[in-house]
């Protein structure tokens, strides 16, 4: 019983991560969340680099299983 409830806590805990991969890195791209010391291209880059590799995990994730 530990290890399905493990499974779905993984899973839970990815999903989580996923979103707020994707939450941070759209913030960093339409300048809700910014970086004072940067300029603002330097951040919308970061940005547009977490959402890509967000999204090649989830890829990534789904062709594993």
């Amino acid at each position: 019983m530990a290890k399905a409830d493990s499974g779905v806590l993984n899973i839970v805990v990815w999903l989580t991560g996923i979103l707020v991969s994707l939450a941070v890195g759209f913030g960093m791209i339409y300048n809700t969340l910014t970086i004072p010391i940067l300029p603002t291209i330097v951040t919308q880059i970061a940005g547009w680099i977490v959402v890509i590799g967000a999204i090649v995990s989830l890829i990534m994730a789904l062709f594993n299983r």
